[in-house]
Formats: C-alpha cells, structure tokens, sequence
C-alpha cells in the first residue's frame, strides 16, 4: 500500500515538472480553446459586483467547479464536500438545520448561507470577512470543524485522478490541479448559480397576479420590511443587529470578529428574503425553525442592546392576520426551478 501511494505522488510530482516544461515553452506554440460563458443578469437586476474579469466563465472551468463542489475528497475523511453544507434542494443552503455538520462530529459556528445570486455581493459570509468568490471558499476547506482538510493533499489526490487530470487541462491548459485553480473553478460555479425565477419576477413582468394575502404581504413588505431587504435583491447587504440575544454557547458577536470595533458587535449581514420559505433554519445561528417564528421576533422578541438597529427600537409591530398575509408574499419569493435544475446538480 505504501508503494502504491508513493508511486501516485512521483507521479503527481512528474505532472508538476511537467506542467512548468509546458508553460516554459513557446506560448505561440499552445492553442488552449475554451468554451466562453456569458455572465447572466437578469432583466431587472443591478449590475453585478464582480463580473469575472479575473476569472473569464468558460464552460470547462463551470464543469471543473461543479465536480468539485460535490467531491468529498476536498474534505480530510472524504464525508463533506461543500455539497453538504451546501444543498440543492434547499437552494445550496442547509436543509433544515441550525448549522451544518462538519468533520469529526463537529458543527459549524454558524448557518450555512444559500448560494444563489452571489456576484452582487461585495463581501461574502455573514460577517463579511471575504471580499471574493475566491477567497471565501478558503474558510470551510481548511477550518477544522467543516472539511478539515489542507491543499497540499487535496492536489494530491485530484492529481492523480485521471478524469481530473483531463478536466484541469480542459479549463485551464494545464492538466495538474493547483490551489489557484480549485478557487477560481469553485468561484465560476457557485457564482453562476441565479435565483429569478420567483412567482415574484413573473409578477414584476406582468406574467402572474398576487391573491389578495399575496397583494397586501406585498404592501406589508414594502411599508416595514423593505429598508433593510429592498427589491430586487431583498437585501441591502448592510450588516446589521436585529435584536437577537447571544447563543451563550456559540458567543458569536458577529462583524465585530472582524473588525475588532464595539459598534460591530452582534451585527450580522442582512441576508436576501429571495427563497426564504425554502432556506429555514433562519437567523445566523439557525435558531428559528419557521417564518412565523422569525416574524414573532421582530414583532415581540426584539431585546435591545447598545448596538441594536434604530429601524429596530420600536420593534415592528404585526397583527397575526398581517403576519399570514406577509408569510404569503414572502412565499411568491421562491424560485423552485433551481431546485430541480440539472445543471446545477451533481454530476454523474
């Protein structure tokens, strides 16, 4: 066994020296043909923040990330590719859990945010702490209590993965993994993944109606939720502290862990209402496990605090026929087709 896997690692070594042969040759002489991605905006929607410059779509590179989200071997025991934490069918968020699974038995700190609509984030996680799609997918791969693993083994094993071998030189010309390709690879699939399909979007098209819950959820939004979850994007991106008392467990005080600034302390960014029937748990934490339960909290379970949002002092008051009737609107947010779409599923 041992020889086997000293064989795998002359070879991946050979690959390498082999990789910097190429990229020292004449580059007139290497045609690298790719398959160019256009960057999807849908009508309506602002311009993207990162529109992949440094990173051009192509669809080898979408494929080569989308293998990738779902293999286990980014994780050290192979059990939670980002897929895990990161579901389909609760549109790439956790289904139905507090905070996701990690190695060892572990738990993560925090719930797992969905991953749709990403390109028009400036900042990424819930307390903002990465700038880009390329950075962020750093954080659960080498943290100890998500995938647990490092890059050094990971090259190791997609390098001797022939079919790998083959799709890193499909999307980047060269056929051995490195870190700068698994990053920019994971950062064109995820940020392709696109949430416009909503009862909402048709409505906006004038290709649906809203019932009368519908309609006046609608005016409900518009009048005490849309400050800090405007359209189209439901979500102002601002980080914000909406009342929550501290798990004692977790003492997770949100922004300030990256700022290091009191006036940060127990803000968490404002996350989008799109798909939120699909997306529960909810909050930061996951500690709400329904929409009526997160709607009780800004109407009666705000606890104020020196940091507390000024939107938020007086809480906001709902009546339970008006808390049904916004449920209802938030509801037309959905976008189902993601959940079903092949494209964005596991490979076969």
């Amino acid at each position: 066994m041992k020889r086997k896997w000293l064989t795998i690692f002359i070879l991946v070594i050979c690959l390498i020296a082999v990789s910097y042969l190429v990229g020292s040759c004449n580059k007139h002489d290497i045609v690298h043909v790719t398959t160019p991605l256009q960057q999807i905006i849908p009508a309506g929607f602002p311009d993207p923040n990162y529109k992949f410059t440094d990173n051009p779509l192509t669809e080898e590179g979408f494929q080569l990330g989308r293998k990738l989200f779902y293999d286990g071997r980014l994780s050290r025991d192979s059990n939670f590719p980002c897929a895990s934490c990161h579901q389909q069918i609760a549109i790439f968020g956790t289904y139905e859990h507090d905070r996701s699974h990690g190695y060892n038995f572990s738990h993560t700190l925090r719930n797992a945010p969905p991953l749709f609509n990403l390109a028009w984030q400036k900042e990424l996680h819930w307390d903002g702490r990465f700038k880009s799609l390329y950075t962020e997918a750093t954080q659960p791969i080498l943290t100890h209590n998500e995938m647990a693993e490092n890059f050094f083994t990971i090259i190791f094993r997609l390098g001797s993965d022939t079919q790998y071998r083959q799709m890193f030189k499909a999307a980047f010309g060269v056929p051995v993994p490195t870190e700068d390709k698994i990053l920019r690879a994971l950062a064109q699939f995820t940020g392709t993944i696109i949430s416009s399909g909503s009862k909402y979007d048709l409505y906006k098209k004038g290709q649906a109606t809203f019932t009368a819950s519908e309609q006046s959820g609608y005016q409900l939004y518009q009048a005490k939720c849309a400050t800090c979850h405007p359209e189209p994007m439901f979500t102002d991106y601002s980080y914000r502290n909406n009342g929550l008392p501290v798990n004692p467990e977790l003492n997770d005080f949100g922004r300030m862990r990256v700022t290091g600034k009191s006036e940060d302390s127990l803000k968490f960014k404002v996350p989008s209402l799109r798909n939120v029937n699909l997306t529960a748990n909810y909050m930061h934490d996951g500690r709400f496990n329904t929409l009526l339960q997160v709607l009780n909290h800004y109407s009666s379970g705000i606890q104020s605090s020196a940091t507390l949002d000024a939107l938020l002092v007086n809480k906001i008051p709902l009546t339970a026929t008006e808390k049904t009737d916004l449920i209802s609107f938030l509801k037309t947010l959905s976008d189902s087709t993601i959940l079903h779409d092949p494209r964005f599923s596991k490979p076969q």
